[in-house]
Order: C-alpha cells, then structure tokens, then sequence
C-alpha cells in the first residue's frame, strides 16, 4: 500500500473512530448479535451474464479467476431471476420479494414518461420492510455497496454505511464483519455496442482503495475507451456458440466475440478484488457469492422470460474451501438470496420476505417452482408470467394479440439486433429466429427445457402433457394469489394503488426530536419510516448513521436526521442544535 492510501485510510479511520466514540448507544430496541465467530460476506455481481463459463460446460474462453471460485466452492445448476432485466432483478435481491408483488417490475418505474404518458414512481414495499444491508447493518455488519443500485427505488441514506465508488470492507472496525457487494458492469448489454469499448469507471476495481485515482474516473458508465485502446483477451476467430434463436452472420460472431472479451476483462477485475481480499488475510473467513444480476446481453435473451433471459451462474466460496468443486442443482430464486443471507448470519426471516433459506442446516424444503414476470420494458409494455420446474416451463400471456418482438431504443444499438431485424425485412431469418417476430403470441406456451433448452418448440397442445399444463398453470395462480399480483391491472392504477388513491409520490413525514434526561428519540410519523443521522462536525458528510434507537451524546453537538420509507420521498433533513432552536433544512 502505498503512502497516499496509508495516509487516507488512516485519516477516514480516525474520524470515523472519533464518530462512533462520540456517542453512548442506549439502543434498548435492537436486538444484540454475537459477531466475534461471523464471517464476512462479499457479493461479486456481473451484469447480462448467462451461464457461458467454464463452470457450466462452456469452454469458449478461460476464466481463471471464477474457474478458481468454482473449484474452491459450490456450483449451483439452477437458479434464476425472476425477471430478465436488472432493476426487479435487483429489487428482488435487495427486498427478498418478487418484483411484481410491490410495484417493482416495470423497468424502470422513473424513466420513459414522455413514451408512456406515467408519472416517475417508485416501488413501495410494506411498510414494515427493510433492504436486507439495513437488517445485516442492524445486526452490527458493515455493509457496503460499489457501485450500482438500481433497486426502483431510492435507498434510504442508512441502509448501507457507505454506498458508492469509494466503499470498501477496509473502511470498518477493526474486527468488524462485513457484507460488501462489488458491482462489474462490463459485461453489461452497452459493452455490445459500437463502436466498442470497456467502460472506463470500471477501472476502480484495479484501484482498491485508492480515493485520488478512483477520482479521476469518469463517473458515468456511458464513457468508454476506444477500441484502439479496448485490451484484447480474447481471439476473434474462435468458434463462438451460436444459439438457434440468432443468425451465424460476421456482425452477430463480432458481438459474440465483444460479449466473450467482456467476460474476460471482468475475470481480471475480479481478480483484483479478491487479491485485495487476501492481501487483508481475509479470503477463508469470507462467503464469497458470485453472480450475474439476470441472463445475457444479446436479442431474445435480455428482458425475456426464457432461460436465456432468467438463468444466471451462480458459485459460492465458503471459507477454507468447504465444500470445494461440488455442483448443487436445487433451483433458487432471487428472492432467496436475502432471506438466506440472514439465516447465516444468525437473523430470522422478516415477515414480508418472499423467498426461502436454501443453505444451511436450517434450510427450508427446497422449492419446487420458480417463477417471473414481465411487464414494461423502457416505452413498450408486455404481460407475461412464467413458472417452471427442473423440466418444464409454462408461460402465460395476457397480451397475445400482440407479438414477443418489443422496438426497444436501448437494444437496437446492438448490432446482432439490426442484423435481425435486416434479415427479417429481407425476408431470410430461419423459422427458429423468426419465432421472436411473430406478429401474435400463443397465449399459453409449454416447453421441455431438457430436450428444448433454446425454448423454440411450443408444446402446449400436446396431450402427452397435459397433466403438467395443469399442474404448473395451478402453480402459476397459486402464486399470483400469494404475492398479489394482478397482470391485468394496468401500470396507471397500479401507480394510484401504491399511492392510495393520491395524485403524487406520497412524503415521509419529517423526523422529530424529543429529548428526555439528555437522551434523543427520534421519531417520524410515516409508518415504516428508515432514520438516517449525523452527528454536527463529526460525522464525514458522505456517511450516515442508521438510527437505532435512543441515544445520549457526551458532548454537546448538533444532531442532522432525514426520515425515508422506502419508495416515498425523502423528508426534508431536520437539524437539532442544543445551542439554537430546531429548524428545518430544505
């Protein structure tokens, strides 16, 4: 390490040693966790990733680094997004709840409202729901996230101890376990398109901690390096794995090539990551999850409900190896991975969370079903709800007089998807790839994943199957029943639904003070309302203390607090000085 980065680390641990010393929790409310034998919890989450490694059979290119996790860990076989693209995926990860059950599922709900004619509007969970970094923060983790969110919704400031470019495990306690979440958005849909290059913000990964270079990155994903200056890792003329659904042309074998580069520049930037994780003499005492946030990049796998839209690979590093190059083939949803995490460490289920504990010696049965919906994607709205066990796929669509083809802006900047869409004016695409352009849909479609695993052929009218039509059609309505979710309510009552009848975004009450024998409470009116505070000079202005409960301070010191519920609006921040009156900040 070098004397810059020495010299900032000990600075920021300083203040936030002064920070924390600066106040005597009474935190009666919380419930205490015993973290001395925790372990540490590191989330590596790529983005528009199918199972194409080595792990799963693919042998296009190497993948030392998450080859190595592989074959230190577990390989899980199955499991699966309940949505094809990333913002509900990543509300499901961050709530434990599928996307459709609390108004998450149109990508995005803040965009689009000029093609859509709809306010900006943010999911909103029951009232009593918590991100699942808040409950691990709650239980004494110190929770980070580098660098996307993304979740449909603002997260509240006290949900994670830091979120941003600069988060990282090294800024805790000493002794403190902590559950960091590090984002690669290189193999992102964007790195297909021209002209070509790796996203520069990237770049951070091979910075570790390093604020003054971290700084000199753009802050915006959209800018890239050039693709004279874009390394190459991997050869252009490999034989690439087209799938049926896509046309073997030279355009489409370049993207194949981009997406497989891609996959192996994250590969190196993993690396780095985990490097720092050893450095620190943390690697065995760290669960280590690595992850793609839904299917890959390319036309007909994005955004859709098929496999290659859903299924992602999935590999967990326990520490010291347990358990090392093993396969588990059990299907998990994302809405699993919250409630799991709790479990292991040592955190009952909250109550509003939908999925289930898959690991562990107090795993719950393992599902039978997984399930996924899709909505609006960008400017054009779609229904469909699918449900599938380890075989079959059943897929259920509320708009079938309208084709599976979406003229979405954001993927026609892919060239594979402008090859497509030439080939299909000239009338020269195969009937498996014109099978995406069909001016209708079936309004019920079956699948045998085993001997269709490209989803082509449509079985739903064979009688052979009859039974496992009924089956997971049951299933299907099972589920929309539980989770509430009505396919055919339209976006505009489902927005007036999450703001009980009200013609706007409804606003967390401000946080109010009521001091008692030197003690501070803080309180908002809003049900459900997430407090965030600082405390006066001491406090670093990027970082917010989550509220849990009274507390006493041993100095005399302003206290700042905002009240969020989620998918609300943040209340204006209200600042208590002993010295002065309250008032508001606005």
């Amino acid at each position: 390490m070098n004397n810059t980065k020495l010299s900032y680390r000990q600075h920021f641990l300083w203040v936030l040693l002064f920070y924390v010393s600066g106040l005597h929790a009474i935190e009666a409310s919380t419930v205490k966790h015993d973290l001395s034998d925790q372990p540490n919890i590191l989330w590596l989450v790529v983005e528009d990733m199918s199972p194409i490694i080595e792990a799963y059979g693919d042998k296009t290119i190497k993948t030392p680094t998450i080859t190595e996790l592989a074959n230190e860990g577990v390989t899980f076989t199955n499991v699966y997004s309940p949505s094809g693209v990333c913002a509900p995926s990543r509300a499901a990860i961050a709530m434990g709840m599928y996307p459709s059950s609390f108004g998450a599922n149109n990508m995005r709900t803040t965009s689009n409202t000029k093609e859509t004619g709809l306010p900006k509007y943010e999911a909103i969970p029951h009232a009593n729901a918590k991100m699942l970094s808040q409950y691990l923060r709650e239980a004494g983790y110190y929770t980070t996230n580098n660098l996307k969110t993304d979740y449909q919704f603002k997260a509240p400031k006290g949900a994670w101890d830091e979120n941003g470019p600069y988060a990282h495990w090294r800024n805790r306690k000493i002794g403190q376990p902590f559950y960091a979440v590090v984002n690669f958005t290189t193999t992102h849909e964007s790195g297909l398109f021209e002209p070509y290059g790796f996203r520069k913000i990237e770049s951070r990964h091979y910075f570790s901690d390093n604020r003054k270079k971290i700084a000199k990155l753009p802050q915006h994903h959209a800018v890239k390096s050039s693709e004279a200056n874009t390394p190459v890792h991997v050869a252009k003329d490999l034989d690439f794995p087209i799938p049926p659904y896509l046309p073997d042309t030279p355009l489409v074998r370049r993207d194949f090539w981009k997406m497989y580069n891609n996959l192996a520049e994250t590969d190196k930037q993993i690396a780095a990551v985990l490097k720092q994780l050893k450095d620190d003499g943390l690697y065995d005492n760290t669960i280590i999850m690595f992850y793609s946030d839904h299917g890959g990049p390319l036309p007909r796998q994005k955004r859709l409900v098929y496999d290659s839209g859903l299924k992602v690979p999935f590999i967990i590093r326990y520490p010291n190896g347990e358990h090392a190059g093993t396969k588990d083939d059990q299907l998990v949803s994302f809405v699993d991975f919250a409630p799991t995490l709790l479990r292991l460490a040592g955190i009952d289920k909250p109550t509003h969370m939908q999925g289930r504990n898959f690991l562990g010696k107090q795993q719950t049965a393992k599902r039978e079903y997984i399930h996924a919906a899709a909505d609006r994607f960008d400017g054009f709205t779609d229904v469909i709800r699918a449900v599938k066990n380890k075989r079959f796929k059943y897929i259920r669509n509320y708009r079938p007089e309208q084709g599976y083809y979406l003229p979405v802006a954001y993927r026609e900047k892919i060239p594979t998807m402008q090859e497509l869409l030439r080939l299909r004016d000239a009338d020269r695409l195969t009937q498996a790839q014109a099978l995406w352009f069909r001016d209708k849909k079936d309004p019920e479609e079956l699948f045998d994943l085993i001997n269709d695993p490209h989803e082509i052929n449509n079985i739903i009218d064979d009688p052979r199957y009859k039974k496992v039509v009924t089956e997971l059609s049951a299933e299907m309505d099972r589920w929309l029943n539980e989770i509430n979710d009505d396919p055919s309510l339209p976006e505009a009552q489902l927005i007036q639904r999450l703001w009980a009848g009200n013609e706007s975004q409804p606003v967390t009450a401000k946080p109010q003070f009521k001091i008692s024998n030197g003690i501070i409470h803080i309180s908002s009116p809003t049900p459900g309302a997430v407090i965030s505070y600082q405390l006066g000079n001491i406090t670093p202005p990027e970082l917010w203390q989550l509220y849990k409960g009274p507390f006493k301070l041993d100095q005399a010191t302003s206290v700042k607090a905002v009240a969020h519920r989620i998918g609300f609006s943040e209340s204006d921040s209200v600042i208590y000085d002993p010295d002065k009156i309250i008032y508001s900040q606005y």
